[in-house]
């Protein structure tokens, strides 16, 4: 008895010792050097996870414990994690100024609602066919892709147009091919990705027209915090396909500039699925990037960026042509200015123009032997973003700016046709098909949000945005013209959308309520595109001009809480779409092409009256030891079509990911596996076949024996698995592979680099 007592006493006595301890400690945030006080960092409590923020004077006070470590951040300096002590100052020192990325993590006055940042990619150490297959393990994220590197992230329902697809922090390369050759995710090595940032949902005005989420592709910036020359060298090889990768970077930075040269290599070859059976998928390309960067103060930095692309001999198992050559080049400037004035927290501006060389031929095809049919297209785009950042009250960040965007393309197909009517012409015939009758999109917006903490531990964020389109054809084809009238008008709209949202976070726990409008206006192929197949069906598409832009409603709740050693997460999320953009069968518009093959009438592009998405998205993680890591994660989306009441087209199936990760300071290894049901909600007017559900396993491991020196290692499809993922087809009209792209079977990687 008397034992017992004791024991009773003693964790008591232990008890009362650690609330005791628990207190509020208060601190302070300097700059090194000036000794100047810090407004907005963001103070976290690694041990209960409290989140504090300074204030103008640099003041801050968080709950915790003496000796409990912190970590120190703010966007302007570098992040320290040090020990928490009563009245102690901490100093932080400037880092470079950030122009490649929008999302700010643990600061309430500059985070957005519903955003997470990817930045796993560095050690995938297998070499993706694209940018896109990196959204392969991230919840929420399906692929779609034509075969070869033409991939394209979707996410819960959203795709192509539907997301704000954009690189490093605000610039576009857009497809100049109408069946999405080359996307953006085309145009950059998913090797000189460094982390991906994700808006989900329209809960921000700031980054351009945004419907159903934006997506921002950083690039690496390993001019920060270095000094001196420095460089690396690396390559990889992949046994199905014999694929190879080779890169090499250098970069030399002082105080007042720095440049930055990438190059890489990629030759790919036909890959073979789990049961031996080759895709048509190899391609080579050849890339590299300059970037040049001038800080004349502390507090501005100006950056030049030029990056080249070259995609050769590039098969599309999942299309009729294929692509000889895929070009294309960008260019930008950004400038930025931090810490103006009391009132004023930064200026920034971003200029930038790409363009896009593409051609399609089916050349090799079996359609080639009655018609030899070429298509060079092109794609223009100059943007640009100008926001200015002010701070009326310590409590208060508005964000107001302006962006643009102007979208030109052109480019016709070129038929010259041997055989008609099953019989062989002496002299071929010539037939030229205006593909997009040299369009013109722009889009100028303004905006303005604005967060402001309500409380010590909420915030709202509040936004509104117009944006102000033009559309115009320049040679419309006759045809064309006489199903609208005779004649096709320029167009103009004024779109609106805006967002509100509130973030609680206390003791490791933070909860979001968003909701947002997103309108889009459409897209050229839906507007202008004249009779070609640019569905996941064999109907011929035509445009509509009299399209209403699309808008999603949506309403979005989630949170996260987080213990010493497990983390939960969940998101609920429903969208009401209005005017949403679909097609339909018109039997007013005959098909053009072989018109007696079925089905012999064009879709058209339409407007739906309403359609809607609902959906979830859940993570539980551990962290069992300091080394040792379990992750899991599932997602949902259910999208349907009220007006015909079926299932929207090509939505993702219920999918989980299930991870252990083993880390210490000589290696790590990591096995991940995907489960994907099957999808059996199809749209029957689009002729959406179901599909079976798969699981896959794979390991992937790193080390580094000598300083500098890394190597990387995979098995992937670790079971030989054959399976194809629901969003892969190959069209109905291109008699490839039985209209599905399966995926590579069992696959052994390596990949080495050395840093100097």
């Amino acid at each position: 008895m008397i034992n017992k007592i004791l024991k009773y006493f003693l964790v008591m006595l232990i008890s009362v010792s650690s609330y005791a301890q628990t207190a509020i400690i208060n601190g302070k945030i300097i700059a090194k050097g000036s000794n100047n006080p810090i407004e907005f960092a963001s103070i976290r409590n690694l041990i209960n996870n409290e989140i504090a923020t300074s204030n103008s004077n640099g003041e801050f006070s968080i709950k915790g414990n003496i000796e409990d470590k912190i970590e120190v951040s703010h966007i302007n300096f570098n992040t320290v994690i040090t020990t928490l002590q009563n009245k102690t100052y901490i100093q932080l020192e400037p880092s470079q100024i950030e122009l490649n990325e929008i999302l700010v993590t643990a600061n309430p006055l500059l985070d957005i609602s519903q955003s997470v940042v990817i930045n796993d990619t560095e050690k995938r150490i297998s070499q993706p066919r694209s940018v896109g297959h990196l959204f392969k393990d991230i919840k929420g994220f399906g692929i779609t892709k034509k075969g070869a590197y033409a991939s394209e992230p979707v996410f819960r329902a959203f795709k192509y147009e539907q997301l704000n697809v954009q690189y490093d922090g605000g610039m576009k390369v857009l497809n100049a091919c109408p069946n999405r050759m080359d996307p953006i995710t085309t145009h950059v090595i998913p090797e000189e990705i460094e982390k991906i940032e994700i808006i989900k949902g329209p809960f921000t005005v700031r980054f351009g027209q945004n419907f159903g989420g934006i997506i921002n592709l950083v690039s690496k910036n390993p001019t920060k915090n270095q000094q001196g020359f420095h460089g690396s060298i690396e390559g990889g090889y992949e046994s199905n396909g014999g694929n190879l990768v080779t890169g090499v970077s250098a970069l030399y930075v002082t105080d007042k500039f720095d440049v930055h040269l990438n190059g890489s290599y990629r030759d790919f070859g036909e890959y073979k699925d789990g049961d031996g059976t080759e895709v048509p998928s190899s391609f080579k390309t050849t890339d590299y990037s300059l970037k040049v960067g001038i800080n004349p103060t502390e507090k501005q930095r100006l950056q030049f960026s030029w990056r080249q692309s070259f995609g050769r001999d590039i098969m599309h198992a999942g299309l009729p042509m294929d692509s000889p050559y895929d070009d294309s080049f960008l260019a930008g400037i950004d400038y930025k200015m931090n810490a103006i004035s009391e009132k004023i927290a930064s200026f920034s501006v971003k200029a930038f123009h790409s363009y896009v060389d593409h051609l399609m031929t089916n050349e090799g095809r079996p359609s080639f032997m009655m018609t030899d049919a070429s298509s060079p297209v092109e794609s223009w785009v100059y943007g640009g973003k100008a926001e200015l950042v002010l701070v009326p009250s310590e409590n208060t960040r508005i964000f107001t700016g302006i962006d643009a965007n102007l979208i030109d393309r052109k480019g016709d197909r070129t038929r010259i046709v041997k055989i008609m009517n099953g019989n062989v012409l002496p002299t071929p015939k010539t037939f030229v098909d205006k593909i997009w009758q040299d369009a013109v999109l722009n889009d100028l917006g303004i905006f303005a949000e604005g967060n402001h903490n309500i409380s010590e531990n909420a915030t709202l964020t509040t936004g509104v945005r117009a944006d102000f389109i033009s559309t115009s054809l320049n040679d419309p084809s006759p045809d064309f013209e006489t199903f609208y009238g005779g004649t096709i008008d320029d167009e103009t709209e004024v779109n609106l959308s805006a967002n509100v949202s509130v973030k609680y976070q206390k003791n490791g726990f933070q909860t979001q309520l968003a909701i947002g409008r997103g309108v889009r206006t459409a897209s050229m192929i839906e507007r202008y595109i004249n009779h070609f197949n640019v569905g996941v069906d064999p109907y011929e598409y035509v445009g509509n001009p009299n399209l209403k832009p699309e808008v999603n409603n949506q309403i979005e709740l989630s949170f996260i809480k987080k213990f010493k050693s497990i983390e939960i997460g969940a998101s609920v999320f429903h969208s009401f779409l209005e005017n949403y953009i679909s097609a339909e069968v018109n039997t007013n518009i005959p098909r053009k092409f072989m018109p007696t093959t079925p089905p012999v009438y064009a879709k058209q592009f339409i407007n739906l009256d309403e359609a809607t998405q609902t959906g979830f998205e859940f993570s539980f993680n551990v962290k069992a030891t300091d080394k040792l890591t379990f992750t899991s994660d599932v997602s949902y989306t259910k999208a349907q079509n009220k007006d015909l009441d079926e299932p929207l087209a090509h939505i993702p199936p219920f999918m989980a990911n299930l991870g252990a990760k083993f880390e210490n300071d000589l290696f790590w290894a990591a096995l991940t596996s995907r489960l994907v049901a099957s999808q059996t909600r199809v749209s029957t007017s689009f002729m959406e076949e179901e599909s079976p559900g798969f699981g896959t396993l794979d390991f992937r491991a790193g080390l580094e024996p000598i300083k500098g020196f890394s190597i990387g290692f995979a098995i992937l499809n670790i079971f030989d698995k054959t399976y194809y993922e629901h969003l892969n087809f190959s069209y109905q009209n291109s008699n490839t592979l039985s209209g599905k792209i399966y995926e590579p079977g069992r696959n052994f990687t390596t990949y080495l680099k050395y840093k100097f």
